[in-house]
């Protein structure tokens, strides 16, 4: 059997889970849609259809102030149950089993009346908690005891007790947020009490025929966070109480470390979590940055965890544990972990999806029927529009051919793929390529059709992509301009005084690039050490929440000075969720920022720019030119006889990146 230890059996004793794989917890925004409940069970039977073990439901709160935003779900009252049961009765049809996470978000929730141990302000809201009074805390247990027993009414297997991540739980355990000088407070034995009260009173009331989980934070990556030793006496008396598994949690929302991004090596946190493993006797659940069926066989098979949580790649792919059971790990779709379409979607209040699957959290409105009138259909660029046309439009049973004038597939995630943190759009590329060689597609590379060609076809998309726009300005043909592609791709040589023009996604890349060491292939031990070192991560949690001093191992030579028009943050487009993680690097590389800036000429002595008001020469040896990209069409789509698309960057810039450009694909190639 592939990947015998992750997909072994696991005796819990009163169940037994049938794989070693939990898809992970993670809030979608379904539940607050029209139908919510309904899309919210066709998302997780999915997933169970695609043979994960057991699934986390995205947190649910014991009460009005544990929500984490207005109109957040509740579980408080027997009329609430009906809509779970949705859940749990579509996940039953598979050997399946899940649970529901209780969470309830203390100081993090996005509201007026949220409560907290102390009445200390997150940095990440703008609202002071009410401190809880002793009283407030009883009936705070109760409500998640309450909570726990509505859960299992409505046919949960077990529940989640939502520990970590600095939500409400979490701030009584460390000395960070609790303050307090009561029984609740203080001392280590008085700060656990409310989780442990929590644990006992359900096992109490409700008996041990329930799984139930507690997400322990186990590095908190905050200031006067627990330390290792009192995770372990935690963990220790949590398995007391009557906990069957612990799951891993890393860092509080606040951190300003990095903990699921894709500048994160994979695996990154595995080392504490078998550190803990080690001193506790319950099985303990490794996650974070575990996005392929090799990393989390060796993670089981080296003895690091019993289990293994991914969350986002069951966005990516909702059968992955089924084709990792085929020995198929080419087929799956990877998570890339650029956050684009799921935590950056939720931070808007839209629905959770994913750029490489965009299905995603749209199971009941996005499918790929077989098509009743098959047409026989040209796609003319290879980019990520125009790759996964052909891949959904084909599914159909449409006849597709695709025209790519390049000898590879891809487009732009080629280029993606170079920069430094960016490397998993390789395992995107390597999907594309293989679905593609399964499918029933023609692929033509190195081909330009030209009309003559197209007219034979029923329709025609259009996914011809970008190209960069140019400096118009006087000298910018000068031997010191460079292109964004140019640099990516190695093909000129930087140098050390740099003028970037622009501050858009596509300069932090380029500025990323030339800051970086030269790639090594390393082992994961070693990204994970460096990453810890260059973070300043203590993945032993010694003492202070497992934060230490953050080392370069690199020191930029260059000097870097990224150019824009406007006012404002650079990167103002890039996705909230990430945006802080590129801005903080550029800081440390001391590159420098120069806003409404106007281009009036190159020359021998540098770019001349106008600043507000005043002409100033920047002087630099490189000038790389990221000024944006512009519509790329050949065709003069009104010569056509027949239905003409055009999707991607054929069709629009603005805003556009790799996830709007494969959406936008696959609704067109579900209706054609």
């Amino acid at each position: 059997m592939p990947y015998p230890h992750l997909l072994s059996t696991l005796n819990l004793g009163f169940t037994t889970l049938s794989n070693r794989v939990i898809m992970g917890s993670m809030h979608t925004n379904l539940e607050e849609q029209l139908d919510g409940f309904v899309r919210l069970a066709a998302f997780y039977a999915e997933r169970a259809a695609g043979g994960v073990g057991l699934i986390i439901t995205g947190g649910v709160s014991p009460n009005t102030s544990g929500i984490l935003a207005p109109n957040r779900v509740i579980l408080s009252r027997q009329q609430h149950v009906a809509e779970h049961r949705l859940i749990t009765q579509a996940v039953h049809q598979y050997p399946t089993k899940i649970c529901m996470q209780i969470l309830h978000a203390g100081r993090y929730g996005y509201h007026s009346q949220i409560v907290a141990p102390s009445a200390i302000q997150a940095p990440i809201v703008p609202f002071i908690p009410h401190a809880l009074t002793e009283n407030e805390i009883e009936q705070q247990i109760e409500d998640f005891v309450v909570c726990a027993g509505l859960a299992f009414d409505a046919g949960y297997d077990g529940i989640e007790i939502m520990g970590s991540e600095g939500y409400l739980i979490n701030q009584f355990i460390c000395r960070h947020t609790n303050k307090r000088n009561d029984q609740w407070g203080g001392n280590f034995d008085n700060r656990v009490r409310f989780p442990l009260e929590i644990v006992r009173q359900i096992r109490q009331r409700f008996g041990d025929n329930h799984i139930l989980i507690f997400r322990l934070s186990i590095l908190d990556l905050v200031e006067n966070g627990s330390d290792f030793d009192e995770v372990i006496k935690l963990a220790l008396a949590l398995e007391k109480a009557g906990v069957n598994i612990i799951n891993s949690g890393i860092g509080w929302h606040e951190t300003r470390v990095p903990t699921i991004a894709s500048v994160v090596p994979r695996a990154a946190f595995s080392g504490i979590t078998a550190k803990v493993k080690k001193l506790i006797t319950i099985p303990i659940v490794a996650c974070n940055r575990i996005n392929t069926p090799q990393v989390a066989e060796s993670i089981i098979a080296d003895n690091m965890a019993d289990l293994v949580s991914m969350a986002r790649p069951f966005l990516a792919d909702s059968d992955f544990v089924n084709k990792a059971k085929a020995d198929n790990a080419e087929a799956i779709n990877t998570c890339i972990a650029c956050n684009q379409a799921c935590l950056d979607h939720i931070f808007v209040n839209k629905v959770a999806s994913c750029l490489v699957n965009p299905r995603a959290g749209f199971e009941t409105l996005l499918n790929f029927e077989p098509t009743s009138e098959v047409k026989d259909l040209a796609v003319v660029g290879a980019g990520p529009a125009g790759a996964m046309f052909a891949i959904f439009a084909a599914q159909r049973g449409h006849q597709v051919t695709l025209f790519e004038h390049s000898d590879k597939l891809g487009g732009q995630l080629n280029l993606a793929a170079k920069i430094p943190g960016k490397e998993e759009f390789n395992e995107f590329l390597r999907y594309i390529n293989y679905t593609l060689e399964q499918s029933t597609v023609n692929v033509k590379l190195g081909t330009s059709p030209d009309l003559t060609q197209l007219n034979k076809f029923d329709e025609v998309i259009i996914a011809t992509g970008t190209t960069a726009r140019q400096l118009d300005v006087p000298g910018a043909q000068h031997s010191t301009v460079m292109q964004y592609q140019d640099v990516i791709e190695d093909k000129v040589k930087v140098g050390n005084n740099v003028v970037v023009i622009g501050t858009g996604g596509i300069a932090f890349d380029v500025a990323t690039k030339i800051t970086s060491p030269p790639p090594e292939d390393d082992s994961f031990k070693t990204k994970q050490q460096g990453f810890a070192t260059h973070w300043g991560i203590d993945l032993n949690n010694k003492n202070n929440g497992g934060l230490a001093t953050a080392v370069n191992t690199w020191v930029n030579s260059k000097q870097i000075t990224m150019l824009q028009r406007k006012v404002r943050k650079p990167g103002a487009g890039l996705g909230k969720t990430t945006v802080w993680i590129h801005r903080a690097e550029l800081k440390r590389n001391n590159v420098k920022t120069l806003s409404k800036v106007s281009y009036q000429g190159i020359s021998d002595l540098g770019l001349t720019v106008g600043i507000r008001g005043e002409s100033k020469i920047l002087t630099a040896d490189s000038i790389i030119v990221c000024a944006g990209q512009q519509s790329h069409v050949t065709f003069d789509v009104n010569q056509f006889k027949q239905a003409v698309h055009l999707i991607g960057g054929a069709n629009n810039v603005a805003g556009l990146d790799a996830k709007s450009a494969i959406e936008a694909a696959a609704w067109l190639a579900a209706k054609i």
